[in-house]
């Protein structure tokens, strides 16, 4: 128990000293009381001595005046203790705060050690390799565009020897004809199938010489009606046509080619033309183009130029035919004159049958089944010619989707082959330096390499050089070869010249859908078998139009008269024509979101902005313009929408 201080005795003790002093004053008003200590004036007051209210307010004060000053004490004490917990406080704070000052920076040091000893040397090796393809294929495409113009001046192109059809108006001369098979392979083209059949039922072509196979492989019961009907109607105009169907839709294209050729009476035709649904050739076409297979028996395909009615649609068509015009007028050109060889389109092309049954026919293994059949038949010494003057109308794809989709397939499908026909490339009997045409130039420079290091060089690498200076690609890399390049690819199309930077920022931007359409195709993944017939937009050209124009006209003057037609036939083809008439449906167009492209539109943008602060001026607007480019594309604005 803690000791009681209690100083009430010793303050009792009688421990005055001196003499006390009395003060007499002269008419007092007070009297004076002495205080020996600080009880004395609550001690008793004798009663003759009386009260004064005075002498406790004096020691009240004095008690206040004690409190008070405790108060302050424990005022400056509290304080005192508050400014030290605060300077502790402060002191933590700041040596946590360097701590962490020197945790970042011992990161950033870690990080900077790290970029220049690993990554800057890792990405620069990927970028002199992609840099060196880059320049490999450029000088590919320098000597395609120099052969190209040695074509021009020379005026080299394939002639046919005299006049085959200077008696074609002499009667009885039909046996100059030979006999010629038009196969017209189609899938749920509702909007083309019209103007196709009616283009090719016009060739001119005696009719005795000519069958027209309409191979349709429709799912659509609707669509399957309509070309019965459109097939029904040439067929009682006196054109020999007919129309096939598949049950069993295996194999695609090349299953229904196969399918088609299996017919017995196809063994009685020397050559056979394929037109894709949305395809309108000439009336001349086979004139133009059977001929040179005379006196050339080792010839075995004549491939026609593509030319295109919507090219001017929008902005996505233009910039696929300055694409397709340097396709066909250079690279099948200048293989064809110099090589004889070049990748069949599938379309626009006359076959000697011969040819293709030596080939081994048409084969299922692939989503290329055209530059199958043009790969096995150059192997088995089968020449090819390319005829630039000898155009067909088609179409090109007006939104991206069907765009993106059609160049899936157009990028996997020769990697897939290449895989395939390594082994008979390598042992077959052709000379070696067709042998490293095709593997080097034909598959690999052509067709994987160049998807392989665009994508890596101005998509990944580029953006990446900007957080890593230390491997910064050279202004030529970025800006100098990449526009002279495109000039060099837009000059079959000199219209298209102010398209030039767009169509720059575009093939960057469709090199993902190529890389990875290559990939897939190269290490056999599910999407290399993925087939999506291309979307059409069925638009005719002028000429088709007119001759539409025409032959409405002729139909509502003479009768019609359809031959060996029954009741039941003739009900059901009024049937068909009215649902044909009917109005369709409006359908919703909408916009898809690719996500692969805004991933690299918000990577490109992002090293724009940090270009700029490092004050690197080509590069900041590359990056800048190829990120909003992506971003375009991913938000599917470039092209007509979708039809939901």
């Amino acid at each position: 128990m803690a000791p009681r201080l209690d100083f009430s005795d010793l303050w009792g003790k009688d421990t005055r000293k001196g003499t006390p002093v009395v003060v007499t004053m002269e008419n007092p008003n007070y009297s004076v009381v002495e205080i020996d200590g600080p009880d004395s004036a609550f001690r008793p007051v004798e009663k003759s001595r009386g009260k004064n209210a005075k002498q406790v307010t004096w020691v009240l004060l004095l008690k206040a005046h004690r409190a008070v000053g405790c108060v302050a004490w424990l005022a400056t004490v509290l304080w005192a203790l508050l400014g030290t917990i605060k300077k502790r406080l402060i002191f933590r704070q700041g040596v946590a705060m360097e701590n962490f000052q020197g945790l970042l920076h011992m990161v950033y040091v870690a990080w900077l050690t790290l970029r220049a000893d690993y990554i800057a040397p890792l990405i620069q090796a990927l970028s002199k390799f992609c840099v060196a393809l880059f320049l490999i294929q450029s000088a590919d495409r320098m000597v395609l565009c120099l052969g190209c113009l040695w074509i021009k001046y020379k005026k080299i192109k394939p002639r046919i020897d005299g006049d085959p059809f200077k008696l074609e108006d002499v009667e009885g001369s039909g046996y100059e004809y030979p006999m010629v098979l038009v196969q017209i392979p189609m899938c749920n083209e509702r909007e083309v199938y019209e103007q196709s059949i009616s283009a090719v039922c016009q060739i001119d072509w005696p009719k005795d010489r000519l069958l027209i196979q309409v191979l349709d492989d429709s799912d659509d019961e609707s669509i399957q009606c309509l070309i019965k009907a459109e097939v029904y109607n040439w067929s009682q105009q006196g054109i020999n046509i007919v129309y096939r169907h598949r049950l069993v839709r295996t194999g695609y294209k090349a299953g229904n080619l196969k399918s088609a050729m299996s017919c017995d009476y196809v063994k009685n035709y020397e050559f056979v033309a394929i037109f894709d649904a949305d395809f309108q050739p000439n009336p001349d076409f086979l004139k133009q183009t059977v001929p040179h297979f005379q006196g050339n028996p080792d010839l075995g395909l004549v491939q026609a130029r593509w030319a295109f009615v919507n090219k001017d649609e929008n902005l996505l068509t233009r910039l696929q035919n300055i694409n397709l015009c340097f396709h066909f007028e250079v690279e099948q050109q200048v293989n064809g004159v110099f090589l004889n060889f070049f990748g069949f389109n599938g379309t626009a092309g006359v076959w000697r049958i011969k040819a293709l049954e030596d080939s081994g026919g048409w084969l299922e293994r692939t989503t290329v089944e055209d530059m199958d059949i043009a790969v096995r038949a150059h192997l088995n010494g089968w020449k090819f010619i390319f005829l630039n003057d000898v155009k067909v109308l088609c179409e090109v794809p007006e939104s991206y989707e069907a765009y993106r989709k059609q160049q899936h397939r157009w990028h996997s499908g020769p990697m897939q082959l290449f895989r395939l026909c390594l082994p008979a490339v390598i042992t077959s009997k052709i000379s070696i330096w067709k042998k490293a045409n095709m593997l080097l130039l034909f598959f690999l420079l052509r067709k994987l390499i160049l998807p392989f290091y665009s994508f890596t060089l101005f998509c990944i690498i580029l953006p990446l050089t900007m957080f890593v200076p230390e491997a910064e690609l050279p202004v030529w890399v970025i800006c100098y070869v990449p526009v002279f390049m495109s000039f060099l690819n837009i000059l079959p199309a000199p219209k298209s010249f102010p398209f030039i930077v767009p169509y720059l920022l575009f093939e960057n931007t469709m090199s993902v859908t190529k890389f990875n359409a290559m990939v897939s195709g190269l290490f056999q993944l599910g999407s290399s078998y993925e087939w999506i017939v291309t979307k059409k937009a069925g638009r005719a050209s002028e000429s088709d139009l007119l001759a539409a124009a025409e032959r409405d006209s002729k139909t509502v003057n003479q009768p019609l008269i359809h031959r060996g037609a029954s009741e039941s036939e003739l009900s059901e083809l009024n049937r068909l024509k009215e649902q044909k008439e009917s109005t369709p449906p409006a359908v919703k167009k909408i916009n898809k979101i690719y996500r692969k492209e805004l991933t690299l539109a918000f990577l490109l943008l992002t090293a724009s902005v940090r270009s700029l602060l490092a004050s690197q001026g080509v590069h900041f607007y590359f990056l800048l313009f190829q990120g909003v480019t992506f971003l375009l594309v991913g938000l599917d604005l470039i092209g007509e929408q979708m039809s939901q």
